[in-house]
């Protein structure tokens, strides 16, 4: 009885092994089929889909800045916010579509965060979304115009059939020059980004090879007699 106890144990404890095996040897992204679109004109571009709303999207927002401004000037880095049909999170993304639009976005981002998951601060919510803008120096009418605009409708219409198209499962994901996909959140994740980036961008084209030097000028033979 006893021996069986010990064999049962074995063999699930190889099944565990056998389970922790496959998933290390998963790859940390998947390639996208069909792959998405992208800006071309030689650059490689990375979308993180995020929301403000999404506590490890904060997390990971200072670590992806540092690693964002470590990146050459080819990488193109957008950010595409999704709801998953949630209300706050749609008007939380629509919040990071028209502060984007006002060229605020990058400055206001941490505050952003800071306000949702440390201030508590219901940004959804318009007469309170127009007190915190005040008191961030926002000209609050001008984003409210900017908010309603129909060019904000057609970006928050866009970002939701991007995530669909992508197939986003959760936040925060990244996606490299519309071929590969990965979860964010944490370091490790933003080295796979940065060899992905490189396979992409390909090997380094060799230096073109340095010109012979130019064969030394033949002796000219003394003139015949």
């Amino acid at each position: 009885m006893q021996r069986r106890h010990i064999l049962k144990f074995a063999a699930v404890t190889a099944l565990l092994a056998l389970s922790s095996f496959a998933q290390a040897q998963q790859p940390a992204y998947q390639t996208l089929n069909p792959a998405q679109p992208t800006v071309g004109n030689g650059q490689i571009e990375v979308i993180e889909f995020f929301s403000y709303g999404c506590s490890h999207c904060d997390s990971f927002d200072p670590i992806l800045a540092k690693w964002r401004g470590e990146q050459a000037k080819d990488v193109v880095f957008k950010r595409v916010p999704v709801s998953f049909g949630r209300p706050e999170w749609a008007a939380l993304g629509r919040l990071y579509l028209t502060l984007n639009a006002l060229g605020l976005s990058d400055k206001l981002d941490p505050a952003v965060f800071d306000a949702v998951h440390r201030g508590r601060v219901k940004l959804d919510d318009e007469k309170t979304r127009n007190e915190w803008l005040t008191k961030q120096g926002v000209d609050v009418r001008k984003f409210n115009d900017t908010w309603r605009s129909f060019s904000i409708d057609s970006l928050a219409k866009r970002s939701e059939q991007q995530s669909a198209a992508y197939k986003v499962m959760g936040v925060p994901a990244l996606a490299i020059q519309g071929k590969y996909m990965l979860e964010g959140g944490d370091p490790k994740s933003l080295v796979t980004a940065s060899s992905l980036i490189a396979k992409v961008r390909g090997p380094v084209a060799a230096a073109p090879a340095a010109a012979p030097a130019p064969a030394a000028a033949a002796a000219k033979k003394p003139a015949g007699k």
